[in-house]
């Protein structure tokens, strides 16, 4: 049986994973969104992906997030797919940042 390529997780166990070393967190929203509205991490928008991963390659556990969880799950399976990514954790923040609470 293959493995999973990606988690989902929850916000709360997106605070607890955050504190780890080697942790990022990707938001995968446009640069206008990102600049709204955000809880840190790094913007890499989904276009951009494929062509920035090598961003990622410095960290063990990958945290992908967007606004409700459609894009960020896009990327997760994407960079899952990655041979540089392989060996890392990517977690995907299930229905994104409307499950953040205020």
């Amino acid at each position: 049986m293959t493995p999973e390529p990606y988690h989902d997780i929850t916000t709360q166990e997106m605070e607890s994973l955050v504190t780890q070393p080697e942790t990022v967190v990707v938001d995968v929203r446009d640069e206008w969104e990102f600049d709204e509205f955000n809880i840190g991490g790094i913007n890499i928008p989904l276009a951009d992906i494929r062509a920035k991963r090598h961003y990622l390659v410095p960290y063990e556990n990958i945290i992908v997030l967007c606004a409700n969880g459609v894009r960020s799950r896009i990327a997760a399976k994407d960079l899952s797919r990655h041979e540089d990514m392989h060996g890392k954790t990517i977690y995907h923040l299930h229905g994104g940042l409307l499950e953040v609470e205020d």
